[in-house]
């Protein structure tokens, strides 16, 4: 049911934070504007890594099942060191009563088709190549002033805008600005051979090399460097992640022979920030990557962001008062978000050391068994 103070609000960004919140929003009644400044839903990167809480959100979202059906769903990491040979396997059990699988992936393009198409049957026309311009509140709203010069008024503002949120800007002017962790990430998809059932961690290296299964037939490979900051070209792209390769064995050695200057590879540097909470001003609040991005150490920035959007459309209709939904959404989520971004974090730290495998994968097993506490 729809809060009487709160009968429409305007999402800023069209990304996973974005329409799980359009979704969870819609679903209890509210009326959602959902804009963009991209001209249409922009997908980037590769695949997606998603962890057993994770899928219990998007069941709690209502789309468990077309993710599990069009990725892959499993249980399990496997770490191994730099020669390919297992190390040892972490387990990623999830509680019964969440009836969803302790981990998964997807591709980036399927999992947005899934999101999307159930943002526009929930009736959700988006708006893209629109910021805004101005919000101003006003008495028990938030007049808004769109790139177009169109305006609007709303119960709430979310901006669900990312790192590099102009939401975050306008609301809080002072606020820091993402900064190089020191890691850029590869990424690129590899064919998912007979018997890979489960995530793959390599260890021991100066880099960092895992994959995630991401469909029957497809997995996508990522590896994370210590470098400092740079540009890569896109000629420069193949050899530098085949000269990365060049010491791992196992399956790796044969997807780095595969690597030629047509193989699409993803490269980006590692941004992150930290946001003092609470992170709303007004009746305007910051989900996602907005409030607090997280590097994918964890794979769990996306978990979180939806998280964010359950927990916001849940306590908009307990409290109904904007209010009292944000110092609600406050107390749930703060220490939770901040878990992820600190230990994701810490595990960066440790893989820039080289330290042994068995303390980089003591806090991902440390973390994600917190994680799968209700949230």
């Amino acid at each position: 049911m729809a809060s009487k103070q709160v009968e429409r609000v305007l999402i800023v960004g069209a990304g996973i934070a974005g329409m799980s919140a359009a979704i969870a929003l819609r679903r209890n009644g509210v009326a959602v504007d959902l804009i963009d400044i991209g001209t249409d839903w922009t997908v980037t990167g590769a695949g997606l890594t998603i962890t057993g809480p994770t899928l219990r959100a998007f069941r709690q979202l209502g789309v468990y099942d077309e993710i599990a059906a069009q990725g892959y769903a499993g249980e399990g990491i496997r770490v191994c060191g730099v020669d390919g040979e297992p190390i040892r396997d972490i387990p990623t059990p999830m509680p019964p009563e969440a009836r969803v699988c302790g981990s998964g992936g997807i591709a980036r393009p399927v999992l947005y088709k899934i999101l999307s198409s159930r943002v526009l049957a929930d009736g959700v026309r988006p708006r893209f190549g629109m910021a805004v311009e101005n919000i101003t509140h006003e008495g028990d709203g938030v007049d808004v002033t769109f790139s177009d010069g169109t305006t609007g008024r709303y119960g709430m503002v979310v901006g669900a805008d990312g790192i590099y949120s102009r939401t975050r800007e306008q609301i809080f002017p002072g606020a820091p600005r993402p900064e190089y962790t020191g890691q850029s990430v590869w990424r690129m998809f590899v064919p998912r051979p007979p018997g890979v059932d489960r995530r793959h961690y390599f260890l021991g290296g100066e880099a960092k090399v895992g994959w995630t299964p991401i469909s029957a037939t497809q997995m996508y490979m990522f590896v994370v460097e210590r470098t400092p900051r740079v540009a890569r070209k896109p000629h420069e792209l193949p050899g530098g992640l085949a000269g990365l390769l060049e010491p791992y064995g196992g399956y790796v050695r044969q997807f780095r022979a595969s690597i030629s200057g047509d193989t699409g590879i993803v490269f980006r540097p590692l941004e992150s920030f930290d946001l003092p909470g609470p992170w709303h001003s007004g009746r305007v609040i910051l989900i996602g990557d907005a409030a607090h991005p997280t590097t994918p150490q964890l794979a769990s920035g996306a978990g979180i962001a939806v998280e964010d959007a359950l927990v916001l459309a849940e306590e908009l209709v307990r409290h109904g008062s904007v209010a009292e939904t944000f110092d609600a959404f406050t107390a749930r989520r703060e220490q939770r978000c901040r878990l992820v971004v600190e230990s994701s974090i810490e595990i960066g730290r440790l893989e820039q050391q080289q330290a042994p495998p068995e303390a980089q994968t003591a806090v991902v097993e440390r973390v994600l068994a917190k994680l799968t506490e209700p949230v």
